[in-house]
């Protein structure tokens, strides 16, 4: 029972973490192309394209999500590039500073991606649309470590500490022995820092 239950969380902090994601994107990009519509008819068509892509993307994840699989591009390149893919996919302007990285076990590399797609859909939805962010990831000190930044709009930590997204980050590398830190202040952006132990 209690394998069944910590694997049930674990396909649920995915579907939250992955999936949901890639559908926040689209339903910032669909409000987009619904104002473009009157203004510009023809770069609507082409956004419309793009969603007609990226909705391909979301099911295909879902699918892989639903057989127990982490995402294709984590499992075959690694963190780096799904990363990369992920920044691509983001509704404000992303850098990716993955390097040197390598290949790593996969808990571990998932643990990074999905706290990473965490951070960064909590900027798209509350940094602010002028907002841009950075993602990193490198090795230090025997540990794999990540950051998301924006320059947003900012917070007080204290006031949201027990986010659901913030819980879910810290449990998911507390699990596997990582740690988690927000630091943030209003109108200064926020920096969410993950780190993983390589030696276990």
């Amino acid at each position: 029972m209690a394998a069944a239950d910590a694997e049930r969380r674990r396909i649920e902090r995915d579907l939250h973490d992955g999936a949901q994601q890639r559908l926040v994107a689209l339903a910032v990009k669909l409000r987009l192309a619904r104002r473009l519509v009157d203004a510009d008819l023809d770069q609507a068509r082409g956004m419309l394209d793009e969603l007609r892509d990226e909705v391909k993307d979301a099911v295909e994840e879902l699918r892989n999500l639903a057989h127990g699989i982490y995402p294709p591009l984590l499992l075959d390149q690694g963190l780096a590039a799904a990363l990369g893919s992920a920044a691509q996919r983001a509704t404000i302007p992303t850098r990716v500073e993955a390097g040197p990285v390598g290949r790593y076990p996969a808990d571990l590399e998932a643990a990074a991606y999905f706290c990473c797609l965490e951070a960064l859909q909590n900027a798209m939805k509350h940094a602010g649309p002028e907002a841009t962010a950075v993602v990193r990831a490198w090795e230090e000190g025997g540990t794999l470590r990540f950051s998301v930044s924006d320059d947003g709009a900012g917070f007080d930590p204290a006031a949201r500490a027990g986010g659901t997204g913030f819980v879910n980050m810290a449990d998911r590398l507390g699990a596997i022995g990582g740690n988690l830190r927000v630091d943030s202040t209003p109108g200064g952006g926020t920096t969410v820092v993950g780190v993983l132990p390589l030696a276990r």
